[in-house]
């Protein structure tokens, strides 16, 4: 069979059995020993446990469940809620301080946690009743919650940009640099529509800022300080030739457990041990869905579609930004359906020799690729951030929730323009500290 008709086959039988409701991990398994049992014979299917252990057989995916024990330590504790009180302590005069309060929180707790769904719920939980209170609208509320929880996969540690950086040997250090600036401008856009759509409410009350006293404000700094100097100290450590990405993931795991312990008083055993069993099981399902896409990968390689796709891909005639939009369109749909890991270990095989062809950066890639992912966080069918916002806020109908969030998707369409035409937002970072590639 022609390999392009053949891929064509593998992808059309790969969405329907992940459709079946499999987990993916299992589902991308069956699917290369399938392919590989009736097109290369039986023994092709030798191969697939040397390959399956040997994409885990490396130092670096150690940091994968040490910055989930991290967010994990940050998800038990009320560091969303301080984090939240404390930007809306000291923005309380700017207009619309307090959608912009909740955006900065959510900023700050993805950075620490980089979960979307825990950003969701430890931020929203108490900014979207407040919000509610204040006056400002449902839609605006819930938007800008389900919107903030997605910057966890692009402002670094992010978990995302580490298997990326796995998926296509590329530096993960350079991946967390690459997506500082970027995450920035994304936040900074989040909260113009949201002062914008405030105002727009016709609802000036929301608007009036409300007071604190110096002594409020600074009272609440102790608890939340050594959270954001762990930030601080985990890219210090990676970029100051300190550590490496994992050494560094592992210190800053063990120090948000410990000022989780001392800070917040996390003194049961019970919830101890809640951390660690929610974090290996997320761990667990990632490392699964990276050995898996690796057959995967195997079985596309050995069944030469990779490169035949690549090969046609490189050969048609148009224009290298036609071609960026086209695998951006890809990226959205996949990202609507699929879990971000999932979409990164499937694509970056068949992505990367095209993306070296059309000479883009591979680091400024990445950012793109994260906030197509993004986008599938906060829409339909799949969507799990509205869900989340639908459980913690069930008052906000559904409806109301995605066409509040709907916005906010034009934000990120707008930042992948933005980075299209000004590619060194993502670049200018990574090579003046660590130098051109």
């Amino acid at each position: 069979m022609d390999p392009l008709t053949l891929g064509l086959l593998v992808a059309v039988t790969t969405i329907v059995v992940l459709f079946s409701g499999i987990s993916v991990a299992v589902g991308l398994l069956l699917v290369a020993a399938s392919f590989l049992l009736i097109f290369d014979g039986t023994r092709s299917l030798e191969m697939i446990p040397e390959i399956f252990f040997a994409d885990l057989n490396s130092f670096t995916i150690l940091s994968i469940p040490m910055f989930i024990i991290m967010g994990a330590a940050v998800a038990s504790t009320r560091a969303g809620a301080d984090l939240f009180e404390a930007l809306e302590r000291w923005l309380t005069r700017v207009p619309g301080g307090l959608v912009v309060s909740n955006l900065g929180a959510c900023a700050l707790f993805a950075a620490l946690s980089g979960s979307s769904p825990a950003t969701c719920a430890a931020i929203g939980k108490m900014g979207i009743p407040e919000m509610q209170k204040r006056g400002y609208p449902d839609g605006v509320a819930a938007g800008a919650i389900a919107a903030g929880g997605t910057l966890g996969i692009l402002i670094p540690p992010s978990v995302t940009m580490i298997v990326y950086g796995i998926a296509t040997e590329t530096s993960i250090g350079r991946l967390f640099l690459a997506g500082i600036i970027p995450g920035l401008m994304l936040t900074a856009l989040f909260m113009g529509w949201a002062i914008f759509a405030t105002w727009r409410s016709g609802n000036t009350a929301v608007l009036s800022p409300r007071s604190y006293s110096l002594r409020e404000r600074f009272e609440i700094m102790p608890r939340i300080l050594p959270f954001l100097l762990v930030i601080v100290g985990v890219l210090y450590s990676m970029y100051g030739g300190i550590a490496t990405t994992s050494e560094t993931a592992a210190v800053g795991a063990v120090l948000c457990l410990l000022m989780a312990i001392t800070i917040y008083r996390l003194w049961n055993p019970r919830a101890i041990w809640g951390v660690l069993r929610d974090s290996t099981r997320e761990s667990v399902m990632i490392l699964f869905i990276m050995a898996a896409a690796g057959v995967f990968a195997y079985m596309m390689s050995s069944l030469f579609i990779t490169q035949s796709i690549a090969q046609w891909i490189a050969g048609l005639e148009v224009n290298r930004w036609v071609l960026m939009a086209l695998i951006n369109l890809f990226l959205l749909v996949a990202g609507f359906f699929l879990p971000p890991v999932a979409v990164i270990l499937m694509t970056a095989p068949i992505l990367m020799p095209i993306l070296e062809a059309a000479q883009f950066d591979p680091y400024w890639f990445a950012v793109i690729l994260t906030i197509n992912m993004e986008v599938g966080l906060i829409t339909p069918p799949v969507g799990l951030n509205l869900f989340v916002i639908n459980s913690i806020a069930p008052n906000i109908s559904l409806r109301t929730i995605l066409l509040g969030s709907a916005p906010f998707v034009g934000c990120m369409f707008a930042a992948i323009v933005i980075l299209c035409l000004f590619p060194g937002l993502a670049t200018w970072l990574p090579n003046l500290v660590m130098g051109p590639i």
